[in-house]
């Protein structure tokens, strides 16, 4: 057997090169994303404010019994907390206008319902359609997920008086706690800056208090009534998640676009007042 004196030959391996690939870094739209996600929550927040201002606008106009904020102190208030707050001139005459056409048409109702069966609401309407009310009432509930149910046990009804005042805020409230029994708390607003009290009293002497901080406001410059009217209130506080109080301020805020439906209060509603009836 011959052998070879010459080794076989080793194959020449070529050297590979590889090459690696990193996943882009999307900066732009990572940032995008933030800024939509705080974009609406900030017009979020801006569309509970100015509606807010507009319900304020509306009771206003019909407690006050005049569309004229020369003729109505408590619309002129309204609207002046409106433009302050930065509401669109074009929303603040929506809602005038709004006042306009519900004030004193129609028949007052009021309806009971629960939603998520935790939450209740009261909800007011003046309805000249009695059926064609009650239906969208009943549409919208179910397109949330609420049903009517008996739920006033868990309000009190009762006067409420906002007011604007400065340093001499102990002064009014001995002159109005001599006169009837009220339970009131401070109050105060960064933007505009503002301070005062809130106040609570038996719906049978909310004309009466109202009269006598309308008496007192002369003598004393800052004095001002920024709401009196008759509104239901939670008589407990309860917590609720963030979720839970979304869907019910989506709820709300589709209930007030219907021109049928005037105030809507719910339990979730922060109270820390109870006149004693």
């Amino acid at each position: 057997m011959l052998h070879s004196g010459f080794l076989p030959k080793k194959p020449n391996l070529l050297s590979i090169r590889t090459f690696t690939r990193t996943p882009g870094c999307f900066a732009g739209h990572n940032k995008w994303s933030k800024i939509k996600q705080r974009k609406g929550l900030e017009d979020a927040k801006k569309s509970k404010m100015y509606g807010k201002a507009a319900m304020e606008i509306i009771t206003a106009a019909k407690i006050g019994g005049s569309m004229r904020p020369e003729e109505n102190s408590m619309l002129a208030t309204a609207i002046r907390r409106a433009k302050e707050a930065g509401v669109p001139k074009e929303n603040i005459e929506n809602a005038i206008a709004r006042a306009e056409r519900t004030k004193g048409h129609g028949q007052m109702l009021t309806f009971e319902a629960m939603m998520n069966a935790t939450t209740g609401l009261i909800i007011e309407c003046r309805s000249d359609n009695i059926n064609r009310t009650v239906g969208k009432l009943r549409e919208i509930l179910h397109h949330h997920g609420a049903r009517p149910a008996p739920v006033k046990f868990l309000f009190q009804q009762r006067g409420y008086i906002k007011v604007q005042i400065g340093d001499d805020m102990e002064d009014l409230l001995d002159r109005l706690m001599t006169e009837c029994p009220v339970d009131f708390a401070e109050w105060c607003e960064e933007a505009p800056r503002q301070r005062g009290v809130e106040l609570v009293c038996r719906m049978v002497d909310l004309s009466k208090v109202t009269k006598l901080i309308e008496e007192y406001a002369p003598s004393s410059p800052l004095c001002e009534i920024l709401t009196s009217e008759v509104n239901w209130a939670p008589l407990e506080n309860r917590d609720a998640s963030e979720e839970e109080r979304s869907l019910v301020d989506s709820l709300v805020e589709d209930l007030q676009e219907n021109d049928d439906i005037e105030r809507v209060f719910t339990t979730l509603e922060p109270n820390h007042l109870v006149v004693e009836c």
